[in-house]
């Protein structure tokens, strides 16, 4: 875990080779946590199609951040990495700061980053893995947000990645869907918090997708079946999710907020 990109087969579509900007997102500073790869590495290079700078926040696959590095300044804007580990409260500052000192402020923040492990019964899952999976998964959201906030300007924008599991928890990602119906609480709640102040706050709740989190957290007879239990009857590849968090990061999305946006492949979100 968390697992690397080139370690896949098949490898996952970013939106390398299909994704095409249209300027909806001009001159936006952001930041998108776990960003080198899977969900986060196509938001970036979207968003820098689009027109954004982006900060690539990830904890410690280099050689998958520098790819999306190339990505981002291969659209032609700019990339800055920090790497890192965001439940850790004083480095999830450092993220903050290192973005207002490359950009000058903060439009929109993406929470993405996530830790998953898969568990057969309650007893294996250790106070520690319990612990890691709540201070990555939502603590971390807390502290980016709470943190960017005093940068962000009316029609800014934050965006939390939930998932299907937050409605319809898979009993072996306890851990894990469990972060994730707070992730949903913590959108719908900040987003009312933050409204009177022009900020948007909303989710994305991904099905399943195709990252590398998946080969390297869940057994082999769940990966090659992955993705088969949805009405569409396949994963998600990475490139699919990106328009959602382009449209909330968007001045499109201005009266969208406290909202969590389905991806799910067909499989009810209520």
């Amino acid at each position: 875990m968390p697992g690397t990109t080139a370690a896949m087969d098949p490898r996952p579509d970013h939106g390398e080779h299909s994704y095409v900007g249209r300027g909806r997102l001009t001159d936006k500073k952001t930041i998108v946590t776990g960003g080198d790869s899977g969900i986060g590495r196509a938001v970036a290079l979207a968003f820098a199609r689009e027109g954004a700078d982006v900060l690539i926040s990830y904890l410690s696959e280099e050689e998958d951040a520098r790819e999306t590095q190339r990505l981002v300044e291969q659209a032609g804007r700019q990339a800055v990495l920090v790497p890192g580990d965001i439940s850790d409260p004083a480095h999830a500052r450092v993220v903050v700061d290192r973005a207002v000192e490359a950009f000058g402020r903060v439009d929109v923040l993406v929470n993405n980053a996530a830790h998953q492990a898969s568990f057969q019964k309650i007893e294996d899952i250790a106070d520690e893995e319990w612990q890691l999976t709540f201070a990555t998964n939502i603590h971390a959201m807390f502290y980016l947000s709470k943190a960017a906030v005093p940068h962000m300007r009316e029609g800014s924008s934050i965006i939390n990645t939930t998932s299907i599991n937050a409605d319809q928890p898979n009993e072996q990602l306890l851990a894990y869907a469990t972060t994730k119906g707070a992730i949903h609480n913590f959108t719908a709640g900040l987003g009312q918090m933050l409204a009177e102040r022009g900020i948007r706050v909303n989710a994305v709740a991904p099905g399943p997708v195709w990252t590398p989190l998946i080969p390297s957290t869940m057994p082999p007879e769940k990966v090659k079946s992955f993705g088969e239990n949805t009405p569409i009857g396949r994963a998600a590849q990475p490139a699919e999710l990106a328009p959602a968090y382009v449209m909330l990061a968007s001045d499109e999305a201005s009266y969208i907020l406290a909202a969590t946006v389905a991806v799910t492949g067909g499989r009810p979100f209520l």
